[in-house]
């Protein structure tokens, strides 16, 4: 027995006052929705409708589990329409996590912009570099650079972000070493970002398809596991860095960071708004990754490409 479909059938039995009408308005045969209401009776192991042949009327116990049942699919219907105006319109809280540097200088007007949009969401940032579970911490969604593949995960990718290796001119100037080709790096002092799979190692690829994959070891001057720390020491002329464009832009552009190695380019990597599920996805979320997927789609903010010089690797 389908308790649900039961409780219905007699509620709807009782509002109508006959089996029938109630079996036409649900859309069953009388004598389904008779069975179903004895059999509901015999769950509860006692009667709740008196029958005869001219007229149907509750027990007592009958009125008390009518009352209860009203109530029951009255609240029932509540949360369907709470749920789905949920899912029509972003309200409630936007739990979603990022790196620190990324969310410090570009996710944050970003949000800005977005709360302007939605007055009524509540937005909750989480800035850490570490890799969360998002089901386990209960986030909406993160925004994730780099590798993204997470089981019963699902990645909607914003845009790219471009590795720069570069270096100070006042570094430059005291340390004379030439830096022509990527191995000409373990001569120098360089900066090493902690918080990867393979701190240590800096990885190029040839622009005209020489060394098309080239990656050297790097001797740690010093190490942090946050990417401004490194471009604020690199910006002082204590070594090489390599590092994201969206935190190197500024201090290339400012001519406090030369980039190096013009004939090399590191690889590029994605950023993404990764979150636990497709299926019925909020209306919070979905907006959210809409609204960051126009933002970036036409032009990054961080892109150095003017400069640098646009680089198509492959699957680009």
């Amino acid at each position: 027995m389908d308790r649900f479909q039961a409780v219905s059938a007699f509620a709807k039995v009782v509002e109508l006052g006959s089996f029938a009408r109630a079996a036409e308005r649900i859309g069953l045969s009388t004598s389904a929705v008779s069975r179903q209401v004895s059999e509901l009776e015999a769950h509860l192991n006692v009667r709740l409708l008196n029958r005869t042949t001219r007229r149907l009327s509750l027990t007592e116990a009958g009125q008390t589990f009518y009352e209860h049942s009203v109530q029951l699919l009255s609240d029932l219907d509540d949360a369907e329409a709470s749920v789905r105006v949920a899912a029509a319109e972003p309200k409630g809280t936007l739990r979603l996590t990022c790196g620190v540097s990324f969310g410090t200088r570009y996710l944050a007007p970003a949000l800005a912009q977005f709360s302007v949009l939605h007055p009524e969401l509540l937005l909750d940032l989480d800035l850490s570099d570490r890799v969360i579970d998002l089901v386990e911490e209960g986030f909406d969604l993160a925004i994730r650079i780099g590798h993204i593949g997470s089981q019963g995960m699902v990645s909607k990718r914003l845009g790219w972000t471009q590795i720069v290796c570069c270096a100070s001119p006042s570094y430059l100037a005291r340390r004379r070493e030439p830096i022509r080709i990527p191995q000409d790096l373990q001569q120098h002092e360089c900066l090493s970002y902690t918080n990867v799979g393979v701190p240590n190692t800096w990885q190029f690829e040839g622009q005209d398809g020489r060394d098309s994959r080239v990656s050297v070891r790097i001797p740690p001057r010093h190490r942090a596991n946050n990417g401004q720390v490194l471009a604020s020491l690199a910006v002082q002329g204590m070594g090489v860095v390599y590092e994201p464009d969206f935190i190197v832009a500024h201090e290339i552009r400012a001519g406090q960071l030369v980039s190096l190695l013009p004939d090399y380019r590191p690889p590029r990597s994605p950023i993404a708004a990764v979150y636990p599920s497709r299926r019925h996805l909020s209306a919070k979320v979905r907006s959210f990754v809409e609204f960051l997927a126009g933002r970036y789609e036409q032009q990054h903010e961080w892109s150095l490409d003017d400069i640098l010089g646009a680089h198509k690797l492959p699957g680009a």
